[in-house]
């Protein structure tokens, strides 16, 4: 069965290039689009959609309370979000509204393509390159970052002390997801199994009841736990 797609963005032109894009595609299927959050909220009421590729900054209702709403339903679809440099405090939002993962508005068609499939199968989409630059952009706008003595995170994140479950080998993935790398660096990085690794992960999310990587990530920056350029000294 194809994948539901809905686009939603305020530029025409680019819903179009996303459609085309999508057409081509034997498994996945545009069923609707929206131009801004309100537009897309009433279309999920008469259509099964299964991904929103959602567009953050919109007249009347923007892509983070938009996703908050979506992800608030019984029967929500994925989301991921579509940004730019410049709205990188906005796509930070949505992934704490519940978004699956976000990509640049200017990913090659072939890592969209991936990232929906991704998302639609359940994983999150945290690109590893793309996690690095864009956490380094709005880590300072966290709360915490700036304070002398570490913020609400504390040192190693003392505020959330569900972190004190993780073992020291879990501790250490968690920082390294939350620098954007994914299963195959942490391996290599640790001398690991890239098994070994995902089992880590997996126990990370059941022991800090996180959804995805994604939750990881704004966890593990929220916490203090890591800050941009890296984990704390």
């Amino acid at each position: 069965m194809s994948i539901r797609v809905m686009l939603v963005d305020d530029q025409v032109l680019l819903r179009t290039g996303f459609r085309m894009v999508l057409a081509a595609q034997p498994d996945m299927e545009v069923v609707a689009e929206a131009g801004d959050g309100v537009e897309a909220l009433e279309a999920l009421r008469s259509t099964e959609v299964d991904v929103v590729l959602m567009d953050v900054r919109m007249p009347k209702l923007d892509g983070v309370e938009a996703t908050r709403r979506i992800c608030e339903r019984d029967d929500a679809p994925k989301v991921l979000i579509l940004t730019t440099f410049d709205l990188d405090e906005y796509a930070f939002s949505a992934l704490k509204a519940g978004a699956g993962g976000f990509m640049l508005k200017d990913v090659p068609p072939g890592e969209l393509l991936a990232a929906i499939r991704a998302v639609h199968s359940g994983d999150a989409v945290v690109a590893p390159s793309t996690t690095r630059r864009l956490l380094d952009r709005f880590a300072p706008m966290l709360p915490g970052a700036g304070d002398a003595g570490g913020g609400r995170g504390g040192a190693g994140g003392a505020a959330r002390p569900e972190l004190g479950r993780l073992t020291e080998r879990e501790r250490e993935v968690m920082m390294l997801v939350a620098q954007g790398l994914s299963n195959g660096e942490i391996a290599a990085r640790l001398v690991l199994s890239e098994a070994t690794v995902k089992t880590h992960v997996g126990r990370i999310l059941t022991k800090l009841e996180l959804r995805d990587r994604v939750q990881v990530v704004v966890m593990a920056y929220e916490s203090g736990l890591i800050r941009a350029g890296g984990p704390r000294a």
